[in-house]
């Protein structure tokens, strides 16, 4: 095989309901920037209007996932080499640390985990909920599982996202 040959690695982007998603293309960008294929799946709430899943489709290539498919139905993505959740919400972190399984976003985490694929997390959690027992619990857990987690964002004056360090979680030698 030559290099012209090689796949490219596929990077799942899972898309939690946060205001901060309609900029989710800043993480597709500097993806494919690296030389990564990029699919999406997002939660279903994340799916009503909290980014332009049209501009998604186009910067990627593929449909966003959002639900099961059929049985018979081909699978839309190659499997993943690694997996950025960003924004990840109270809900879905927590939803994932217990493995409630009740959509595909939550699923594919529960599963690739099982996998040992590399994951990153961006999570978009208030003050308030960070500070929920709950929430501190599933970092713990999540944590022992080998996910990695960057800064959580608050929505402050200021604050940046920061969506290329997402990546960073899940490059070789990231952090």
């Amino acid at each position: 095989m030559t290099e012209q040959d090689e796949i490219p690695p596929f990077l799942y982007v899972v898309v939690c309901a946060a205001g901060i998603a309609a900029d989710v293309g800043k993480l597709i960008t500097a993806a494919q920037e690296r030389e990564w294929q990029v699919g999406v799946i997002a939660t279903p709430t994340a799916m009503n209007g909290f980014f332009d899943t049209a501009a998604v489709e186009a910067a990627t290539g593929y449909p966003i996932r959002s639900a099961w498919r059929r049985p018979g139905e081909p699978r839309p993505f190659p499997d993943p080499d690694a997996v950025v959740v960003a924004p990840a919400t109270f809900n879905t972190i927590n939803k994932w640390a217990v493995g409630i399984s009740d959509t595909l976003a939550v699923g594919t985490l529960c599963e690739v985990a099982g996998r040992g694929v590399p994951i990153g997390v961006l999570p978009c959690v208030s003050d308030d909920l960070a500070g929920h027992p709950a929430y501190q619990d599933s970092l713990i857990r999540l944590r022992a599982m080998g996910v990695r987690f960057g800064h959580s964002y608050q929505g402050a004056e200021g604050e940046e996202f920061g969506w290329e360090r997402a990546l960073d979680l899940v490059e070789p030698g990231g952090c």
